[in-house]
């Protein structure tokens, strides 16, 4: 009964991270406070510049060339991202600073949402779309279509 408990527990400590839909959008159709018009979502805002520590390309923590966001590491094969059709177009991966990169399924970095953010930027600082969370953990993906292309 306390095994159970201690795992039920420590399973509900852990970040819940499962395959993610990415879906086509349409940024003039979104509420205000998921769109880049608002504040917290402007690609001009120091914290999602390409270029803050966190999110920078040249930051390790943000290079598949680290196990962490290997396409050869297991633990993103748990975190896949797909299209409607059921096509698997990459994965995504949390650094330690807590902004989430997005790569394609060869590894390539596409897109990464800062800290605190809801919107993705691509790897060149454009506004690229929005992220929710999806029932039962892990995220969706709503972008652009410029965006999609990416992938």
């Amino acid at each position: 009964m306390r095994l159970a408990l201690l795992s039920a527990l420590l399973l509900a400590a852990a970040p819940a991270f499962a395959d993610a839909p990415l879906f086509l959008i349409d940024q003039t159709r979104l509420p205000f406070d998921l769109g880049p018009g608002a504040p917290q979502n402007q690609p001009s805002r120091q914290p999602n510049s390409p270029h803050a520590a966190a999110n920078s390309a040249a930051n390790s923590a943000n290079s598949a060339a680290s196990h962490a966001n290997s396409p050869r590491n297991p633990a993103n094969e748990k975190r896949v991202i797909f299209t409607a059709d059921g096509s698997v177009v990459g994965y995504y991966a949390p650094n330690g600073s807590g902004t989430l990169n997005l790569f394609t399924v060869t590894g390539k970095r596409v897109a990464y949402r800062p800290r605190g953010s809801k919107s993705l930027f691509s790897s060149d600082g454009r506004w690229c779309g929005t992220v929710a969370d999806a029932s039962g953990g892990g995220f969706a993906f709503g972008i652009i279509r410029d965006c999609a292309g990416l992938f």
